[in-house]
């Protein structure tokens, strides 16, 4: 069971421009040419920030118009935000805020032995990052830059540095990397179990 960030970023390192548009990611390639399929099937439950699933509402599910597609995940999501959420019917979507760390504890019980996903945005990975519970990072780097936007992973990671387990490249659009990230020897008990 892992706890893992599975995302796409531009190559300058952005996931999104400064106002949460994607529209520089769809024209590089097809979710199914990636290794997302075989992925999400190793999934038990999904974590995402607030600005993600407002996104989600947005270009996916359209609630006021009726005419969106259906929630896309089977997975129990826990959305993470200081406010009340729009829920989307049928689907099994938490509200929370607050310390990443039980929210953790809650969805590897509701896992069940599958992975956690971090959906995203950076600056929670991050949290869960700083908790001591990120296992790994796994970035489809697009062949774009944006220049500015929302930063894949808002923290400073040098010591020690990630461990790169795998590259693959997915089409034209696409290098695909793996990363396991290696468990900080520290004596700051606020970082947690890993």
């Amino acid at each position: 069971m892992k706890t893992q960030y599975y995302t796409a970023a531009t190559l300058d390192g952005f996931i999104a421009t400064e106002d949460d548009s994607l529209d520089w990611l769809f024209p590089l390639g097809d979710v199914n040419d990636t290794s997302y399929p075989g992925f999400i099937k190793d999934v038990g439950a999904v974590a995402m920030g607030s600005a993600t699933y407002e996104w989600m509402l947005r270009h996916l599910i359209k609630p006021a118009t009726g005419k969106g597609e259906p929630w896309p995940y089977d997975q129990p999501t826990w959305v993470f935000s200081s406010r009340q959420r729009e829920l989307v019917p049928g689907a099994d979507i938490r509200v929370v805020k607050g310390d990443v760390r039980p929210v953790h504890a809650e969805m590897r019980a509701a896992a069940a032995g599958r992975n956690v996903w971090l959906v995203g945005g950076g600056e929670l990975v991050g949290q869960f990052y700083d908790a001591g519970l990120l296992d790994e990072i796994i970035v489809q780097v697009g062949s774009v830059t944006l220049g500015r936007g929302k930063q894949l992973l808002p923290r400073r990671i040098t010591t020690p540095s990630l461990k790169l387990i795998s590259v693959n490249q997915v089409g034209t659009g696409f290098a695909e990397l793996r990363y396991e990230v290696p468990r900080a020897i520290t004596s700051d008990a606020s970082r947690g179990p890993r």
